[in-house]
């Protein structure tokens, strides 16, 4: 591919604070646009909850993120600089997706072909297959009528609104659900509760609750049955550092371990950053910093926009990692094991702000695809459930309890006692989650999506108060999670 190149315009030189997905990506456009641009985190190396690491015995674990939808958004960078996306980053799509485990010992294979999943279900929970095709077939509907809208571009510019994707999401706005919730959505569209409850857990996919969030995002579950789920060769962490390569190429400049301690301010703009160990003179400031923390701690001279930091925090995570000694062959790259009541399970986090007795229970294991992730025999667990962010719960408790009810629940539908096939582990709470990656109680997606207005609630991708003042990453427009992050990078960098 033909190379650009770089523009050697006097533009501005530009910070980025943290070296999370979205702030690395957000690196990378600005330098493309002619910018000289430094990278500060705090942590040793790059990825925010996108790292990597090891347990004693060989097994790596991609610490945070484990699902991968959008690749194309990071072949979008690679283009964008002129590369072959081939040569730099691979990716494989999956086939099955998820294996699913429900409480009644049914279970089901989440395929790729959304004729065979929607046959499968027919044979395993009795729903005419044509309802699935009919009801994923919506979902693509809702999610290619907004995405250019809602999700490329920034929802608090007018401009946005003044162009034919607009009219396109404005005609699809009926059937979006704007007044019901995923749960009702579903519960309409099926009459068995399990497949309600596979299609309710897709609210997760931003920390939400599918008794509370809105009918529209009923349009997640499109991403992986008809834009696909795929696999990195080499884990989820080979795309911080495919991009982390691609930026140093294009000369950007990261300082680990010097963690910015206030964003300098005069006269109504952005003047630079303090960091631990200099002050720096910069034209543009991007806060890849939960917009929480930004605020209270790298602004504090500054008026803070207390309705939209007041909203509520999403569901964070609880992590056992575990190497384990055996291999499973029932078992894939993800697997869900469902609660018996998902509505209780819901009602705990975000009502209760405590763990279920009996939760859902995700387990990835990147060894079937990466076979080193783990010795010979032997598989990688990265074992997660569903919690609240941390409010000053007593997790050392809840880390117990909840590693019994885990444990009891796989071997039960394995029916093979794990606990004794544990070799290595080590575990990752919210309270973990905020200090390492300083997301506000360890909320995994900033706020959460309970409410119709949600998206229009997220703090807007630019500062309204200071000039070259931006924002990207999971708790500002249009969210949590890789591909979101990814796109809130774009967003800045058109608005940069």
């Amino acid at each position: 591919m033909t190379r650009p190149k770089l523009a050697s315009s006097l533009k501005q030189p530009a910070a980025v604070v943290g070296a999370g997905i979205a702030g690395i990506a957000t690196a990378v456009r600005l330098a493309l646009k002619g910018h000289a641009v430094t990278v500060f985190e705090a942590a040793d190396t790059f990825g925010g909850k996108m790292h990597q690491f090891e347990l004693p015995g060989g097994y790596r674990f991609d610490a945070g993120p484990s699902l991968f939808t959008l690749p194309q958004l990071v072949d979008d960078i690679f283009r964008l600089a002129g590369r072959d996306p081939k040569e730099h980053f691979r990716y494989e799509r999956l086939d099955p997706i998820t294996h699913y485990f429900f409480a009644d010992g049914t279970r089901l294979n989440a395929w790729a072909d959304t004729e065979k999943f929607a046959a499968e279900i027919e044979a395993k929970l009795g729903v005419p297959a044509r309802d699935v095709v009919s009801f994923l077939s919506r979902s693509a509907h809702a999610y290619h009528a907004t995405e250019k809208t809602f999700l490329h571009k920034s929802l608090h510019k007018a401009g946005t609104y003044f162009n034919a994707d607009v009219l396109k999401a404005l005609a699809a706005l009926p059937g979006l659900g704007l007044t019901g919730t995923m749960h009702q959505r579903h519960a309409k569209a099926f009459q068995d509760p399990r497949l309600v409850q596979l299609f309710d857990r897709f609210a997760t996919y931003n920390g939400s609750d599918p008794y509370q969030a809105p009918a529209t995002l009923s349009l997640i579950p499109h991403l992986e049955h008809g834009i696909g789920a795929f696999y990195p060769e080499g884990g989820i962490y080979s795309i911080a550092r495919s991009l982390v390569e691609l930026a140093e190429e294009l000369g950007v400049s990261f300082h680990y371990n010097e963690p910015v301690e206030e964003i300098l301010t005069a006269g109504g703009r952005v003047t630079g950053v303090r960091t631990s160990l200099d002050v720096y003179d910069m034209g543009v400031v991007v806060s890849n910093m939960d917009v929480v923390p930004t605020y209270r701690k790298l602004l504090p001279h500054q008026p803070a926009p207390e309705r939209t930091l007041g909203q509520p925090r999403s569901s964070s995570a609880l992590i056992y990692y575990w190497g384990i000694a055996h291999a499973f062959d029932e078992l894939g790259l993800h697997n869900i094991f469902f609660s018996k009541d998902y509505k209780q399970e819901f009602d705990a986090i975000f009502q209760q702000k405590t763990v279920s007795t009996d939760p859902t229970v995700y387990v990835n294991i990147t060894s079937k695809k990466t076979l080193t992730d783990a010795p010979a025999g032997h598989e990688n667990w990265f074992v997660m459930v569903n919690v609240p962010h941390h409010q000053g719960q007593d997790w050392d408790a809840l880390i117990q309890q909840t590693r019994q009810a885990v444990l009891d629940k796989v071997s039960r539908n394995l029916g093979v006692a794990v606990e004794p096939l544990i070799r290595a582990e080590q575990v990752w709470d919210p309270r973990g989650i905020e200090q390492r990656t300083s997301s506000f109680g360890g909320a995994l997606y900033g706020s959460s999506s309970n409410n119709a207005l949600a998206a229009f609630l997220r703090h807007p991708n630019f500062s309204r108060k200071l000039d070259g003042l931006y924002f990207c990453g999971g708790s500002v427009h249009p969210g949590g999670g890789i591909p979101l992050c990814l796109l809130s990078a774009k967003i800045v960098a058109d608005l940069v």
